[in-house]
């Protein structure tokens, strides 16, 4: 994403019918407009892949999968984030149109221009949210995977870290948020990792 010094502040209500009506979409941090920049094929690869799979599984549960079109907001009055891959199983997100208030697992797919935001800021804003249980950060380019998750005293705890040393065949992921188990590899089924 990239700052847009050239749009006036805005309120959360004055952003949320302005870009509605804009051919870009726009992130919402304290009053200021950001424009969410393009991924790389491998980027969107992972992010699919990601959502594929959880939609698989969550099927019949009650829960949506959403993508990167698909607002977060942290609060009624924002910071209103696009993230790469959210799931929801709150009713209260039910009818939700314009974005969810209540997720329970946020990704973000890294990218050079994003990854120190997404482990920063957006986290930072992302732990203000009463349901989310679980925070992970995927290397698009290498087998890699972060999960952040909160544990039962209220802390967030990196419980699996997953770098390039890691066989993606034979490697697993779980997700608790969702009770998910899958091979490593399913991420990147169709991806070109870099040597």
């Amino acid at each position: 994403m990239i700052a847009n010094s050239g749009f006036p502040r805005m309120t959360p209500q004055e952003y949320l019918v302005w870009e509605e009506a804009q051919p870009l979409r726009y992130e919402y941090f304290n009053g200021e407009v950001m424009a969410m920049t393009g991924g790389t094929i491998p980027h969107n690869q992972v992010a699919v892949n990601l959502s594929a799979l959880l939609k698989s599984h969550v099927r019949g549960k009650g829960c949506k999968v959403l993508t990167s079109d698909a607002k977060v907001a942290v609060s009624e009055s924002g910071p209103f984030h696009y993230a790469d891959v959210s799931v929801t199983c709150d009713d209260r997100d039910r009818t939700a149109r314009q974005f969810i208030r209540y997720p329970c697992l946020i990704v973000e797919v890294l990218s050079p221009s994003t990854e120190a935001v997404d482990r920063g800021e957006k986290f930072r804003q992302y732990r203000r949210i009463e349901t989310l249980q679980e925070y992970v950060l995927i290397d698009p380019d290498r087998p890699g995977l972060e999960c952040y998750r909160l544990n039962e005293r209220g802390n967030w705890e990196l419980v699996q870290s997953i770098g390039s040393e890691a066989n993606p065949e034979t490697t697993k992921v779980y997700l608790a948020s969702l009770d998910c188990r899958f091979p490593l590899a399913l991420l990147y089924e169709d991806v070109e990792l870099l040597p």
